[in-house]
């Protein structure tokens, strides 16, 4: 976003486009929110490569590997690996097998609690508890809760999903810096 950002207020252009990997209407979805009926302001800016579950990208010592997760749109887990430790984010996701995946032996799980309770039927975010008993099964080392929505408070979803998780837990905030 800063990309844009720039080009479009202060008439920077980086020097090459920014690589972006997203969901295939990934360019679509940012024109939307920037309230613009295609993604042509996007050009020479921001250079989207289509997500699929289980790809993979290499920036030196980095890996990153999406997972396809269940979510209202499509959308991805990411795991991110370098020097042997792990980060896995959830991003917007529902109790599914890629999320567990996607955090299996991480030594840092950022995971969404957006909701309080599930509607009938619905599955596309997390609640504190499945949050933490993903982190379980998936045997991660350290939960630390983002994207709380507004039916809880950070410090209630933190407690119910350590609850769950039985694990070192903690709420993400920002500014704060996370060390693996």
């Amino acid at each position: 976003m800063s990309a844009v950002y720039g080009h479009a207020y202060g008439g920077l252009t980086p020097p090459a486009p920014v690589p972006v990997y997203a969901p295939g209407d990934g360019a679509q979805r940012l024109a939307g929110f920037s309230g613009r009926p295609d993604a042509g302001f996007l050009n020479g800016i921001l250079d989207f490569r289509a997500l699929h579950d289980g790809h993979t990208a290499r920036h030196g010592d980095l890996l990153l590997t999406a997972h396809a997760v269940t979510h209202d749109v499509e959308a991805y887990a990411l795991r991110a690996e370098s020097g042997g430790r792990v980060l896995a984010y959830s991003g917007d996701s529902g109790p599914c097998g890629g999320l567990t995946e996607a955090a299996r032996n991480a030594d840092l799980f950022l995971c969404e609690a957006d909701i309080d309770a599930h509607r009938e039927g619905e599955q596309v975010h997390l609640t504190p508890e499945d949050a933490g008993a993903c982190a379980r099964a998936a045997r991660a080392r350290q939960l630390l809760i983002t994207h709380v929505g507004p039916a809880l408070t950070a410090e209630a979803a933190t407690v119910r999903a350590a609850g769950a998780f039985g694990g070192p837990t903690a709420t993400a905030r920002e500014g704060d810096i996370q060390r693996i």
